[in-house]
């Protein structure tokens, strides 16, 4: 969003024209949208931060909720910003902590800062974007003075240091993307992580980054909790000194819907060791993977590695965990559409969900390959085991509370 546009939009005819307008959510309305109110004599710039807000609310409800309804945002804000129930998670450690106010270096639109403030913390938020300073205000408007926005760099603008005043930072991904699978390093954030990790180690601090931090540039006496939310591991968080829980170095944080469960331990987990496939094959949420805690859950499970290169489990247990998906298993084959067609056919198979881990294979293009016809459905699993490729044809256990 240009300046002139959020100009236009913050005043009362484009504040109005917004909440009149309500959410686009449907490419094919944008044009026409656009048209309406340019012929009704709108501006071009109003128009188009109107109709840009609106397509960005209807994409927040994800992160939001209904509070997405009376905020504003970037598009790269958002794609950044931290969901509302994951941030409410990061405020309630700092308030267990002893933490009455918060330096949030790198607020973007706010989504933190909204946390923070509503768990009653005394908020400083800083951007050195001026279009997302300026949003982040407003979406921090209702708070009154207890929340402020600065337009600023996180370096010029950390206060000095108080009892019971914390540091939150979630540094600038410089690159797009930023998938779970990518290993970011230290070069793709602004501020300098160089930076951002001395003040840590000073100072009461939460860090936000992307899950797949290098994890060899992690500092050692930090608390890495990697956080996943309805299937995805959304972002690494490293917390220091008052706001690092003792004796806990690696953590995986899984939160489905309004639940979470939290696994935590001093260091990485010794792997358990392989076993033939059992009843139950069992996938680690993808915050367990990255902690490297995949040994704790499978010793819980009384499961073991199926192949120490990939990160499925297998017991005989019919035992669930909320840091697993479990599948019943029904039947193995030859991970070719021959086999596995043979025995889709013999068991009525219409609707297949396929899995793959450790195998080049495109899903998508392989589900061509399969006859699906019957009124039955199952999990397709592709994976390795030892030298072999398998295809493992299991049910989904619903998962644990």
């Amino acid at each position: 969003m240009e300046m002139s546009e959020l100009r236009a939009l913050l005043t009362p005819e484009g504040l109005g024209l917004l909440d009149d307008l309500g959410p686009v959510d449907q490419v094919a309305d944008v044009a026409r949208t656009v048209s309406r109110l340019r012929s009704a004599g709108h501006s071009p710039d109003l128009v188009s931060a109107v109709v840009g807000q609106a397509r960005l609310r209807a994409k927040a409800h994800a992160k939001f909720g209904e509070f997405a309804e009376r905020m504003l945002f970037t598009r790269s804000g958002l794609e950044q910003a931290t969901r509302l129930g994951v941030a409410a998670r990061h405020a309630q450690r700092l308030r267990r902590a002893g933490m009455t106010s918060v330096a949030d270096l790198g607020c973007g639109i706010g989504g933190d800062a909204l946390a923070f403030a509503g768990a009653g913390l005394d908020v400083h938020a800083v951007d050195a974007d001026e279009v997302t300073a300026a949003i982040a205000a407003y979406n921090l408007a209702p708070f009154g003075d207890s929340a402020h926005v600065e337009h600023g760099t996180a370096e010029e603008s950390l206060p000095a240091t108080a009892d019971g005043f914390a540091v939150w930072m979630d540094p600038a991904r410089r690159t797009s993307g930023h998938s779970e699978t990518r290993r970011v390093t230290a070069d793709d954030y602004s501020p300098s992580l160089d930076w951002a990790f001395a003040v840590a180690a000073e100072r009461p601090t939460g860090i936000k980054l992307g899950p797949g931090h290098d994890r060899d540039a992690l500092p050692a006496d930090a608390e890495a909790q990697w956080v996943s939310a309805d299937g995805s591991v959304v972002e690494l968080v490293l917390w220091s000194n008052a706001l690092a829980r003792e004796g806990v170095r690696r953590a995986a944080l899984v939160i489905r819907g309004e639940r979470s469960h939290e696994l935590t331990a001093g260091a990485d987990a010794e792997d358990a060791p392989e076993r033939e496939l059992g009843a139950f094959l069992h996938e680690p949420d993808g915050a367990v993977i990255r902690a490297r805690l995949i040994g704790d859950v499978a010793r819980s499970l009384e499961a073991g590695m199926l192949d120490q290169r990939i990160a499925y489990l297998t017991s005989d247990a019919a035992l669930t965990s909320p840091f697993v998906q479990s599948f019943r298993v029904r039947e193995t084959m030859p991970a070719n559409a021959k086999a596995i067609n043979a025995v889709l056919r013999a068991q009525g198979i219409g609707a297949v969900e396929i899995k793959k881990r450790g195998m080049d294979v495109d899903p998508a293009a392989f589900r061509k390959k399969l006859t699906l016809r019957g009124d039955a459905s199952a999990t397709l699993i592709l994976t390795r085991i030892g030298d072999q490729r398998r295809a493992i044809l299991a049910d989904r256990v619903p998962a644990a509370d």
